[in-house]
């Protein structure tokens, strides 16, 4: 399969310990394209989301990974991408949960929340689950629904902030 990755400075050292377990585990079969950061140096988190988001809503790659100081940032810049769910998981049921009831191509984490001992378990809780359907294929797709409902607006409102100098959510 292959995996998107990617992390702010904060995580930089959680991100490559990730990937050197995933080249060594034998339980899936992964690789890794690794979208950044590749140094400690001071990056803009939701550039790197942005970028893993895209691979895979692209279908480039299956699943995505994404790591800053908290995985908040990350999953809320990631969701902002038409057909992306992003979660963000400090533990081994929510992993699965993720993937099983949600169908999460994004996990997020946060290395200043979990320890990388944990992430890597987290990581294959979730990589190792599939979605499981029945009753939460009805909820997904009302998830993607509402998501489309918002599509035409959502171009507009980009649109219009990307003319601006200083760049406003809706809403905000």
């Amino acid at each position: 399969m292959k995996l998107a990755i990617g992390a702010d400075e904060a995580a930089f050292e959680l991100k490559e310990a990730i990937k050197s377990f995933l080249a060594q585990q034998t339980a899936v079969a992964v690789e890794c394209i690794d979208f950044g950061v590749h140094s400690l140096e001071p990056v803009d988190y939701p550039d790197i989301a942005l970028a893993v988001a895209q691979e895979v809503a692209s279908g480039k790659c299956k699943r995505g990974v994404l790591l800053c100081g908290t995985g908040l940032g990350m999953a809320i810049a990631a969701n902002k991408v038409p057909g992306i769910r992003a979660a963000t998981c400090h533990d081994t049921y929510s992993a699965e949960r993720a993937q099983k009831s949600n169908n999460a191509q994004i996990i997020t984490l946060g290395a200043r929340v979990i320890g990388p001992e944990l992430a890597k378990q987290v990581v294959m809780a979730w990589l190792t689950s599939e979605f499981a359907g029945g009753g939460s294929t009805r909820k997904v797709a009302k998830i993607c629904a509402i998501e489309e409902s918002f599509a035409e607006g959502a171009k507009a409102i980009v649109d219009k902030n990307l003319q601006s100098q200083a760049p406003k959510c809706a809403n905000s």
